[in-house]
């Protein structure tokens, strides 16, 4: 917190328009994230309705995102999946009543759904601590030794998930996002700037991952 200031509060979306949002973030960067659920919403304003849009026109509506031909269809999918299961889509507090293991279980089952855009419907939308590993968080908690240097994401996810105390799962989250992204970068991360240097196994080794 002192290198990068107190985290931003929880979006706290409704868990189906987290669900959606994060399965938009997939392969693209925030900002055309943002764009392309803002356009998918002006079309559509019901998820009720993108489930029952033709597949090319959710696609057209959310290119902005990019991959839209892969993501129209797993974001229908996953509607479809829901209300099989009893959910009311465009209900606010849909799934909000749901303990977490049975919650966690049923967002992993649906289609194109991982551990990842599960924990953020969790994390983001209900305040509880699971932990959303990306591709920065999964790069620096490696680097840090916080999980085993081969460990894959959906292990990094389970392992920090049982060592991180849960108030400060979010936290944790968004500094390891914001050090991925601002100085442990993928390619010659700023080991000069890093306030984690003393702290850091990777000091010395060559093209650290």
């Amino acid at each position: 917190m002192r290198a990068y200031g107190a985290p931003p509060e929880p979006r706290h979306l409704p868990p189906v328009d987290e669900l959606v949002l994060t399965i938009l973030s997939q392969n693209t960067s925030d900002v055309n994230r943002d764009r392309a659920y803002a356009d998918l919403r002006r079309r559509y304003p019901t998820w009720s309705a993108v489930m029952r849009a033709p597949g090319r026109s959710i696609a057209t509506a959310i290119r902005r995102g990019g991959l839209g031909l892969t993501k129209a269809p797993r974001i229908k999918a996953t509607l479809r999946s829901l209300v099989e299961q009893g959910v009311s889509l465009d209900e606010p507090r849909a799934l909000a009543d749901r303990r977490d293991d049975d919650l966690w279980t049923m967002l992993v089952g649906l289609p194109g759904v991982g551990p990842k855009t599960a924990a953020c419907v969790l994390l983001f939308s209900l305040d509880r601590p699971y932990f959303p590993v990306d591709t920065h968080v999964h790069r620096v908690s490696i680097r840090l030794g916080l999980v085993g240097g081969r460990a894959t994401a959906v292990q990094a996810q389970a392992a920090l998930q049982q060592k991180v105390p849960p108030e400060l799962v979010y936290a944790l989250h968004m500094g390891l996002i914001r050090h991925g992204r601002a100085v442990c970068v993928a390619r010659r991360p700023l080991c000069s700037e890093c306030v984690l240097l003393d702290l850091c196994p990777q000091v010395g080794v060559t093209d650290p991952r």
